[in-house]
C-alpha cells in the first residue's frame, strides 16, 4: 500500500493586527466607563468594581503579544468591543469560503497540485458561520474540485485540524479517495467576549489548508515535501470547563437573555491542570504504539494556546525544557487560533528538517479532545 503524507500546508493570515496594548486601551476605556457608570452600586458593596487589565498580564498570563483579526474597528471601540461583519448575499462566498480560497491556493502550489485534483474537501473548524449548507460544500464548489468528489463540515473545537487530517488518513486508506483538502478557517473573535478580563486577549483570525495525499512513487515525480503519517490518535473526555452555549435552541428559550454565556467561556485554571497530563499522556502511548522514543521527536508542533502549557507537556515528554528549535511557538504574533494553533506552526516551522526526521503536531481543546498526528519527512 502506498504511504499517506501531508503534501502540502498554507496559510490566510488577516491583514489587520491588534497589540496588546491597544487591546488593553480598549478594554480599560470599557472597565472605567463600567466602574463610573456604577459607582454609587459599587460604593455600597452592591456590585464589585470591574478589575482594568495590562499587557503585561496578558504576557505573562498566556505569551500573547499581538493577534490577526478579521476587523480591529469593532474590537477597539469600547462601545462595541466585537468584529463588525457585514452579511454577504446568498450568492457571493461567504467570508469562511473566502479564507479557505486564500489557504488552500498555498497548499496547492506547495503540494504541486490543480484544485480539480481534490477528490474531497474537509472544514474543520470551532465555529461555522452557518449551520447548512455545508461551508465545505460551497469551498468546493468554488475551487471546482473533482466532479463525482464529496466535501463536508466538522467540529470538534481546538481539535478540528488533527481530527480533520485522522478523517483524511482514513478515507484515503480506505480508498474513498486519493486526495484531501482539511481547510480550517477560524474567526475566533466572533465568539469571543471582549468584555472578559480572564479571556479577551486569548484569540485571533486565521486560516490553515492542509493536503492529505496517497504517495505512489512510480507515479508521483512533484519534486516538493512530503510529510508521511505515521500514526495518528484521538482522545475525547467530556468536560463543559470550555463551551460555548451559542445555537439555534437559544431562539426557544427568549427569557434566557445571558449574552456572555453565548461566547467563549473557560474555566482556565481548571483546564490547564487537567488538559495537560491527558495531552501528555495521550502523545507519550502514542509515540510508544509506533516504537519511537520521545528524544527522537525532532519538532513538536503543538497546540497554540498558551505558552506555559506547551512547556509543561514538552518538559514531560523529554524530561527536560524544550528548546524553541524543538517545540517553536507562533503565540506572539498570531495569539489562540483554535484549530489553526498547529497547523500554522507547522507551516513556518518545518525548515531544517531533512529526510528521516520525525515530528508530532498536536492539538488540544474543547470536549476535552486531543488530536495527534506522528509524521516523517521523506523528501
Amino acid at each position: 500500500m502506498s504511504s499517506i503524507a501531508i503534501t502540502g500546508t498554507g496559510l490566510f493570515t488577516p491583514p489587520q493586527s491588534i497589540s496588546n496594548e491597544e487591546l488593553v486601551a480598549s478594554f480599560n476605556a470599557y472597565v472605567d466607563a463600567e466602574n463610573e457608570k456604577n459607582r454609587d452600586r459599587i460604593a455600597r458593596g452592591e456590585i464589585k468594581a470591574l478589575d482594568r487589565s495590562s499587557a503585561e498580564f496578558i504576557v505573562n498570563a498566556s505569551g500573547i503579544r499581538s493577534r490577526y483579526v478579521m476587523d480591529r474597528e469593532g474590537i477597539l471601540d469600547p462601545r462595541v468591543m466585537a468584529p463588525r461583519i457585514a452579511e454577504r448575499p446568498v450568492d457571493a462566498h461567504s467570508l469562511q469560503c473566502e479564507m479557505a480560497l486564500a489557504a488552500t491556493g498555498e497548499a496547492l502550489e506547495q503540494a504541486g497540485l490543480e484544485s480539480g485534483d481534490l477528490d474531497a474537501v474537509i472544514v474543520a473548524c470551532s465555529n461555522m458561520q452557518r449551520a447548512y449548507p455545508a461551508v465545505a460544500v460551497e469551498v468546493q464548489a468554488a475551487l471546482s474540485a473533482k466532479s463525482g468528489g464529496f466535501a463536508f463540515d466538522m467540529n470538534v473545537a481546538c481539535s478540528s485540524a488533527t481530527f480533520g487530517i485522522n478523517v483524511a488518513h482514513d478515507l484515503v486508506a480506505g480508498g474513498s479517495a486519493r486526495r484531501v483538502l482539511v481547510v480550517s478557517p477560524e474567526i475566533c473573535t466572533g465568539h469571543l467576549n471582549f468584555r472578559d478580563r480572564e479571556s479577551h486577549f486569548i484569540f485571533g483570525d486565521a486560516c490553515t489548508a492542509v493536503i492529505v495525499e496517497s504517495l505512489d512513487s512510480k507515479e508521483d515525480r512533484r519534486p516538493r515535501e512530503a510529510y508521511e503519517i505515521l500514526g495518528t490518535r484521538l482522545s475525547t473526555r467530556y468536560s463543559n470547563a470550555i463551551r460555548n452555549n451559542f445555537g439555534f435552541l437559544n431562539r426557544a428559550a427568549p427569557e434566557r437573555r445571558d449574552d456572555a454565556d453565548k461566547l467563549f467561556v473557560q474555566q482556565g485554571r481548571k483546564v490547564f491542570k487537567e488538559v495537560s497530563p491527558l495531552v501528555a499522556d495521550l502523545i507519550a502511548g502514542h509515540l510508544d504504539s509506533l516504537s519511537i522514543q520521545p528524544e527522537r521527536v525532532r519538532r513538536m508542533w503543538l497546540h497554540q494556546a498558551n505558552a506555559t502549557m506547551n512547556q509543561w507537556i514538552a518538559r514531560k515528554l523529554l524530561g527536560r525544557d524544550a528548546t524553541a528549535e524543538e517545540a517553536p511557538s507562533v503565540l506572539e504574533d498570531y495569539a489562540n487560533t483554535s484549530s489553526c494553533g498547529s497547523i500554522i506552526t507547522f507551516h513556518k516551522h518545518r525548515q531544517g528538517l531533512v529526510e528521516g526526521d520525525i515530528g508530532l503536531i498536536c492539538s488540544f481543546g474543547a470536549g476535552y479532545s486531543i488530536g495527534s498526528v506522528v509524521v516523517r519527512k521523506v523528501r
